[in-house]
């Protein structure tokens, strides 16, 4: 670093990850560069919590303490990915302003019209953007399900063809030579033990090899690269439509290593751009991208602002939903003998069940939308996050074996996706965007109906999924535990909210707020299943016996219902692939 009396103050930290390397730059007040260094991968898909917060603390070993920091990294996709970097630099930089976005943005930088960036690196993807701040995008999945025209894929295909080639030609291939050089093999079967091995930067490394072989005239080296920038340039087109129409102009910014140090290719893909939109204009982006990271840094100016809003908050009545409050009858919880809490906790759970039983007529209602739904068709969704999001998810579950309906007609949808079900995923509940997109992406339409269960009322992700749910013209209900929960953006058709009070542990909605919500959810399920004709008195007549369990209760519902021992029973069950109703029908015949 030199020497810090040249360099003014405010201090602002740009940082750039990708699959590859994080670049660090610090500037000063008049952009002037004090210091810039590179440091391991960057992509949040390849680092775990601990290895993020490590990144950034060995950038901040190397830096003095900076006033703003702009940082923009490969793999971020929403809001919760942000909070993991945000939670990651807090780390290292606890109260300096920082603006967290994906590298795609900052790579391309600001531009006066529609642009598309289109990114070749260790991986690849297309970003575009208009003056009003539409945004569009194709690629970003990774390399297992994307990544096409990047260097994983030049460096793969690679791999791939010359095996190819050597099966069917019995000939080993220039490239072929040049990748096991690289590699440290001694023959093409070194390489099913080397790649088994490789990581997605490994393999992305093979990649200056196939531009070395192609300016050597490698035929098969030059058919990987024309593939590739044919790829490129389908996705950079592609990606143009969803913001303008084709006759309208538009740049190309052309970014990435790959693209970067790779002049020829990065021609090839700007010509097959040009064949498909007449008014492309394409450049390469020369600049580092680290430069977009300190461009979207904060305005170290906003420090003290932020600040203050933050003073005045902590001192501002929240307000708390009742399930936050603390229950009057428990403050000496600790203080009570285990004898004394647990008949508190019984007495309390009590409550529950008289809260519920109160809003029996709501219940009822919305119990018949879920029976004429299914009736009709439509399919019932649960929405929520923790344990009210596992709640839904067990009852959902629990309905094919129970009443051998389908698993598609009756769903559980948990914030932070199948990992939330056993383990805690911080932020997921507050994504509002998460909620509305995993209704839209269910394919959720006018014949379903979508149920959110948030024990306060005011889950975010809950509240994006009802108003897609509403948008999509679907039925929708909220259960909660908070009878003063206000009306917003995204108000379902019907608001249950039995008035529970507040937990016996402040706060923790497993208990009171989770018996209601399973006394609910039976009612709902198990009474929508008896309109549809899957009870005959008590007994559950469409039940799926996959165990011996199972097919002993099926053994006794025939011979209960029909009066015919236990063996025609079986028999009759058999004969019927042990579908309950078709037994019992050929019984009575």
């Amino acid at each position: 670093m030199a020497s810090n009396q040249k360099f003014k103050r405010p201090y602002t930290l740009g940082i750039e990850g990708g699959g590859t390397r994080t670049t660090a730059m610090l500037v000063d007040a008049a952009n002037r560069e004090i210091q810039c260094a590179t440091f391991g991968p960057g992509n949040i898909r390849l680092l775990n919590d601990e290895a993020l917060a490590k990144l950034m603390c060995d950038i901040g070993e190397n830096n003095p303490i900076p006033d703003s920091i702009g940082v923009g990294l490969a793999g971020i996709r929403n809001n919760q990915d942000r909070r993991r970097v945000k939670t990651a630099v807090a780390k290292t930089w606890n109260t300096t302003p920082c603006h967290i976005t994906h590298d795609l943005e900052i790579a391309l930088g600001t531009t006066k019209g529609v642009a598309v960036l289109v990114l070749s690196g260790t991986g690849s993807c297309c970003f575009g953007r208009t003056p009003d701040g539409r945004t569009a995008k194709m690629g970003g999945w990774g390399h297992i399900l994307g990544d096409k025209g990047s260097g994983y894929e030049i460096g793969l295909r690679a791999l791939k063809a010359v095996v190819f080639y050597f099966d069917r030609d019995d000939t080993w291939s220039r490239l072929g030579e040049r990748l096991l050089m690289v590699t440290g093999g001694n023959e093409p079967d070194d390489l099913i033990e080397w790649v088994a091995s490789a990581d997605k930067g490994t393999v992305a490394a093979l990649a200056p090899e196939v531009f070395t072989a192609s300016k050597l005239r490698d035929r098969i080296a030059r058919d990987i690269l024309k593939g590739a920038a044919s790829l490129l340039a389908r996705d950079a087109t592609n990606c143009a439509k969803k913001l303008c129409q084709k006759k309208e102009p538009i740049e190309f910014v052309l970014t990435g290593g790959v693209l970067r140090n790779q002049p020829a290719f990065a021609k090839a893909v700007g010509e097959e751009i040009k064949a498909h939109w007449s008014k492309a204009a394409v450049r390469v982006q020369k600049r580092a991208g680290v430069w977009g990271a300190i461009e979207v840094a904060p305005n170290p100016k906003d420090r003290l602002r932020s600040e203050t809003v933050a003073t005045r908050q902590k001192t501002k009545n929240p307000n708390l939903s009742i399930t936050e409050q603390r229950n009057p009858r428990s403050k000496n919880l600790d203080k009570l003998s285990l004898a004394k809490a647990v008949n508190l906790m019984l007495s309390e759970e009590s409550r529950a069940g008289k809260a519920v039983r109160a809003e029996s007529k709501k219940i009822t209602k919305l119990t018949s939308w879920v029976a004429k739904t299914l009736k009709s068709g439509g399919r019932l969704f649960y929405v929520g996050a923790g344990t009210s999001g596992r709640l839904g998810v067990l009852d959902a579950s629990e309905c094919p074996p129970t009443f051998r309906v389908r698993p598609e007609q009756i769903q559980g949808i948990i914030a932070g996706g199948p990992r939330a079900l056993t383990n805690a995923i911080e932020g997921a509940e507050d994504n509002a965007d998460a909620g509305a997109r995993a209704v839209h992406f269910r394919g959720v339409n006018k014949k379903d109906i979508v149920i959110g269960i948030a024990a306060s009322g005011r889950t975010p992700f809950v509240w994006g999924a009802l108003d897609s749910a509403n948008n999509c013209g679907a039925k929708s209900a909220l259960i909660c535990f908070n009878p003063s929960v206000k009306r917003r953006r995204g108000t379902p058709s019907m608001i249950l909210a039995p008035a529970i009070g507040p937990e016996v542990l402040t706060g923790s909605t497993r208990l009171k707020a989770g018996t209601a919500t399973k006394l609910i959810l039976n009612c709902i399920t198990t009474l929508a299943m008896v309109k549809l004709g899957k009870v005959a008195g008590n007994l559950m007549v469409d039940l799926d016996p996959k165990n011996e369990k199972l097919r002993e209760r099926a053994i006794r519902i025939v011979t209960t219902l029909t009066n015919v021992n236990p063996e025609q029973s079986k028999k009759a069950l058999e004969q019927a692939n042990w579908v309950i109703k078709d037994a019992l029908a050929k019984l009575s015949q």
